[in-house]
This record gives C-alpha cells, structure tokens and sequence, in this order.
C-alpha cells in the first residue's frame, strides 16, 4: 500500500479543497455520483481505444472519489448511507474500466485477444474480492487492511498504463491487475486467518483456565 507520509499528504491536501468545495451548495453524494460518471465517460473512450484521454478522464475520477469522503468531514456530513453509496458506486466504477479495457482489446484482436480478455475477467474478480473481503471481515470484528494492490493502487496503475497510451501498456496492466489483486485477497484472507487463530487461542486458554473465585476441594 501507500506509504503512510503519501496518504497523509494526499489526506490533507484533499481535505483544504473540500473546505472551499463546502462553501458551496454541493453535497458529498453529488461528488461521489459525479466521479462515476467520469469513470464511466472514461470507460467508453478505453473502449473506443482513445487511451490517452480514458487515462486523464480517469484520473480526474481519481480525484472526485478522494473528494467526496474529505467533503462529507468538512461539512459533518458523514452518514451510514453515504459511505453504502460511495462503496458501491466504487464497484461500478471498477466493473466499468475493466468492461471498457475488454471491449478495447476485442476490438484489437490479434493472437493475445482471447488472454487479454480472461485477464480482464480475472483482474476483476479479484478487484471485487479485495474490497469484499475486507468488508465481510471488518463486518465480524477483524482488522483488514494490509495487501499490496488496494483501490488506489489499482487506479494509479491503471491510469499510468493508460497515459502511456500504446496497446502493450494496457496489457501489462491487466495482466499486474489480475496477478495481484488476487495476491492481495490472499493476502488479506491470511490476515484475517492470524486475528482468527489469536481469537480461538485466548477463548481456549479463557475456558482452560480456573473459574475465577473457584476453590479447591479439602
């Protein structure tokens, strides 16, 4: 992941635009539904092949999807469902690039059409896994935040091969995409496993252990 000093300054950076951005009459939600439609906008040019512009188009969704949770604190605007539509619309947002690269590389043809494609799949699954997986966890208690290839990973990477604007570059990326975000879900189902095993060990010594004020038979 991003080291602690680059989030930091990205946090911080984000949050002085959402104070002037709270000025006015925009909501949290609003920035979010609007960074998804630039990542869609950006869908359709990668699909039509115009990489260069899908790239810059994704980078300024980049940017709204930083913005939207920075706004919601400015304002004190947080609300459970903010946060539900933020996730989901994320997911949208994901399915939609990796629709977007598919369609580009059908349109490519050439003998790695067909790989390029189950790349695509596979780079999917496994970005959809990577945040469910550390959503179900989080739901029952469990820390899940470790695995090398989170969403903004996939994002900067994404829009770095993009920019760069040539067929290969595109390739690699979906290829880096499908290995390590399937790395990362391992990563974090292992995580998960360790807080499980340390849980179970403590309720085993608890129920080994002697009730308390319990004495023994004279």
């Amino acid at each position: 992941m991003f080291t602690t000093r680059f989030q930091a300054w990205v946090r911080r950076n984000a949050q002085r635009l959402a104070l002037l951005l709270g000025r006015l009459p925009i909501t949290p939600n609003q920035v979010t539904v609007a960074g998804t439609l630039f990542t869609f906008g950006a869908a359709v040019l990668l699909g039509m092949g115009q990489l260069r512009a899908a790239g810059l188009v994704l980078a300024i969704s980049g940017t709204f999807d930083i913005l939207d949770g920075a706004l919601a604190r400015a304002t004190k605007r947080s609300y459970p469902y903010g946060a539900f539509l933020d996730s989901t619309f994320d997911r949208c947002s994901e399915g939609a690039i990796y629709v977007g690269m598919a369609a580009y590389f059908l349109g490519m043809g050439g003998p790695w059409m067909r790989w390029e494609v189950l790349a695509c799949m596979l780079a999917l699954g496994g970005s959809f896994l990577v945040s469910y997986v550390r959503a179900r966890a989080q739901s029952l208690g469990f820390r899940c935040d470790s695995g090398i290839f989170a969403r903004p990973e996939r994002v900067v990477v994404t829009v770095a091969g993009l920019l760069i604007g040539v067929w290969w570059a595109v390739s690699v990326v979906v290829v880096l995409l499908a290995v390590l975000t399937n790395f990362t879900v391992v990563q974090r189902v292992l995580e998960v496993w360790a807080q499980a095993r340390v849980q179970r060990r403590a309720r085993d010594a608890a129920a080994q252990a002697p009730a308390r004020g319990e004495t023994s038979p004279s």
